[in-house]
């Protein structure tokens, strides 16, 4: 068995990415950037085990993905590597950044070999250009620029961490208490992706796939004598409304399945569960809308959207309209890419007998195209 555990810290917020999508779920064909990087290393063969550390909002979507360790993160780098190392048994531990995806095998073995002679192995670049510091000139041999992966004794590195300075890299924290390190050569290649336009410096990067992702939604309510109604975000001029947890949107909560379900990220009631009050009563708009966010960090695109609603009562012919442009809206997509139809069952059912209202949504995704930025 290896003596190496593997980190890679991937619970960043990427707010200097300016994009819609968080880098770590930028689509390597269909691969989200996070899980492409752990599967790079976890080719070589060379850990006993993989710690991959998330954001609270990603850790249930990324263990759909992987059967290595998920690791909710902190606010900060350091924190989400504290987080991480508690997992960490092996005497040695490789941390890197998942902006630093294409680490070559040549890189990787250098730091690798040399992992007996200092408690933290760094690999740099130097500096070829003339470096000005305070107006003064500066030796740029003495100027190195770190790079991650960083290999480093585990017991050193977690009593190195255990203080309250904040360090930007693991081989700052060991030797500002004492710890030995040396560098090794990097590559320009291992180029760190921080902004959007950097993603064109990272040449082992295919292209996201353009496959269409389809999935399907179904929702019934019952009529309650109270309340009011609402359908697709619009209210309904209606004696009774839906017995529901929430507002009762019947043709949201179909919808909102449908879009989950394109995306491979479960259903309504895993991510708003109907036994927590948070969502009592709520409108169904801002489940829609928080769905919406969570598809576009994850890296997706809303193509269209097709519902269905399946009513002997109401009759909602002259909603339409609205009701297609109020979830355009939401969903960020033209309003041609909305369509709303409805239908009876010829008084057959519950349905109708007047009881209910069911919806059937279909919903199309795409990757969020990051070569075109």
């Amino acid at each position: 068995m290896s003596d190496l555990t593997l980190i890679i810290l991937a619970a960043g917020d990427s707010t200097r990415f300016n994009t819609p999508v968080k880098k770590q779920w930028l689509r390597i064909g269909m691969e989200p950037l996070w899980n492409f990087v752990a599967s790079r290393f976890e080719n070589t063969k060379k850990f006993s085990k993989i710690i991959i550390t998330a954001s609270h909002n990603d850790v249930t979507f990324m263990h759909s993905y992987t059967n290595n360790i998920i690791v909710q993160g902190g606010s900060t780098r350091q924190e989400s590597l504290q987080n991480a190392l508690l997992h960490v048994s092996t005497p040695y531990v490789l941390v890197t950044d998942v902006a630093r995806a294409c680490i070559s095998d040549a890189m990787l073995e250098r730091i690798l070999e040399q992992r007996d002679q200092a408690d933290c192995i760094v690999p740099c670049l130097h500096v070829s250009d003339t470096i000005v510091y305070a107006n003064e000139t500066v030796d740029r041999d003495q100027i190195l620029r770190v790079q991650t992966p960083q290999l480093s004794r585990t017991d050193v590195l977690k009593r190195s961490l255990d203080t309250q300075v904040e360090y930007t890299d693991e081989s700052s924290a060991i030797v500002a208490n004492g710890g030995t390190r040396l560098f090794v050569d990097g590559e320009d290649e291992a180029f760190k992706l921080t902004f959007s336009g950097d993603i064109k410096e990272l040449g082992c990067l295919e292209a996201p796939s353009n496959v269409t992702l389809v999935g399907n939604g179904f929702d019934v309510h019952a009529f309650d004598d109270k309340g009011e109604m609402f359908l697709c975000g619009v209210k309904i001029e209606s004696d009774f409304g839906f017995l529901a947890h929430s507002d009762g949107d019947v043709a949201i909560h179909s919808l909102i399945d449908a879009l989950l379900g394109a995306a491979g990220m479960g259903d309504i009631g895993m991510l708003f569960p109907d036994n927590d009050d948070t969502y009592k009563g709520i409108d169904s708009k801002l489940l829609l809308s928080e769905v919406v966010k969570k598809l576009y960090s994850f890296g997706y695109n809303i193509v269209n959207v097709d519902i269905t609603i399946i009513a002997q009562t109401p009759r909602i012919g002259k909603y339409k309209e609205q009701m297609r442009k109020t979830l355009a809206q939401i969903l960020q997509i033209p309003v041609f890419c909305v369509n709303v139809k409805a239908t009876t069952t010829e008084k057959l059912g519950f349905i109708g007998r007047k009881e209910g209202v069911g919806v059937l949504s279909s919903a199309s995704l795409n990757y969020y195209n990051w070569t075109n930025k």
